[in-house]
């Protein structure tokens, strides 16, 4: 259930952006969800992508300051106050939230997100019957 998350560091830059995802293409990786954090100077891309790997490699190649970081995505009915409900458990459960970042489709939301501890996440949310989302279905999105 632990995701495999690309991080690319960005220099705020006209283009830099369309090269990132042009790059992607160009190898047949595909994105299935992605988040832009950014000061004055530079924006951090976290990105779910098909294959981390390669897309790592690729993007060292162009001279991209990558890094691959361990997240969890999970389910949540797409209704007000349900995502509330599921940081009340984290919050109980001690569990401090790094970031966030999601979507919606139909019925649905899906969360990704980075905490301080994974295995204890992962656990409490098989204990509360959450609905985990492996790397592989979020590609089907």
């Amino acid at each position: 259930m632990i995701i495999k998350q690309l991080s690319v560091f960005l220099e705020n830059k006209s283009g830099r952006l369309h090269q990132v995802f042009d790059i992607l293409g160009n190898e047949n990786i595909n994105v299935s969800a992605c988040s832009v954090a950014d000061t004055s100077e530079f924006g951090i891309l976290r990105m779910i992508v098909s294959d981390p790997d390669k897309a790592r490699t690729a993007l060292k190649e162009q001279k991209f300051s990558v890094n691959i970081s361990e997240v969890i995505s999970f389910a949540t009915p797409n209704t007000p106050g349900a995502l509330s409900k599921t940081l009340a458990i984290m919050s109980k459960a001690g569990i401090s939230i790094e970031y966030i970042y999601g979507f919606s489709v139909g019925e649905k939301s899906f969360i990704v997100l980075r905490c301080d501890n994974i295995e204890k996440a992962i656990t409490e949310f098989h204990r509360q019957e959450m609905e985990l989302i492996a790397a592989s279905d979020l590609y089907k999105f």
